[in-house]
């Protein structure tokens, strides 16, 4: 199955000549580290002039086996896009509450299924072109990290070419 996407730009475009904003991706999931990343950008850098952000929520779409109908896995699809969009625009009030103008603050949200979340994420940043990706990490044991895996792991690891803001 491919994936559902829903975009509010932020920003304006580029034109020659023209130096654009510095954009941030700040991948949030609704976990505490989320907020905290975002809550370390909006401090850091809310009223700065010369940056944009994007915020990014990926939830990952479960096997059409997990339902019994399609209007059930329609219906999942639907709540979840829903849940995602007002956590996001929560999100989006918080950064135009620290100083960013709200054209500069755009949301993007994909359900789809992905490889790893690392590699959607990572994907995003290219897709957008953004200088900066914005995560917050999770204290996980050794364990839990061998099993689950880590996203912020995976994204240190892997090749970018962007700056990589890894909030605790």
């Amino acid at each position: 199955m491919g994936s559902d996407t829903l975009t509010k730009t932020a920003g304006e475009i580029a034109t020659p000549g023209r130096i654009t904003d510095r954009h941030l991706l700040i991948a949030l999931d609704g976990s505490k580290n989320a907020e905290r990343a975002l809550m370390y950008v909006a401090d850091f850098l809310g009223g700065q002039k010369g940056f944009r952000v994007t915020l990014l929520r990926i939830v990952p779409e479960l096997s059409e086996d997990y339902f019994a109908t399609q209007d059930e896995h329609d219906k999942w699809i639907d709540d979840e896009t829903e849940k995602a969009e007002e956590l996001l625009e929560s999100y989006r009030g918080i950064l135009i509450q620290s100083g960013f103008k709200p054209r500069k603050v755009g949301i993007h949200i994909t359900i789809g299924q992905c490889s790893s979340v690392a590699e959607c994420i990572l994907e995003h940043q290219k897709k957008l072109q953004c200088c900066t990706v914005v995560v917050g990490r999770r204290v996980i044991s050794r364990k839990e990290e061998f099993l689950f895996g880590s996203t912020s792991n995976r994204i240190l690891r892997s090749e970018k070419r962007c700056a990589l803001w890894v909030i605790e």
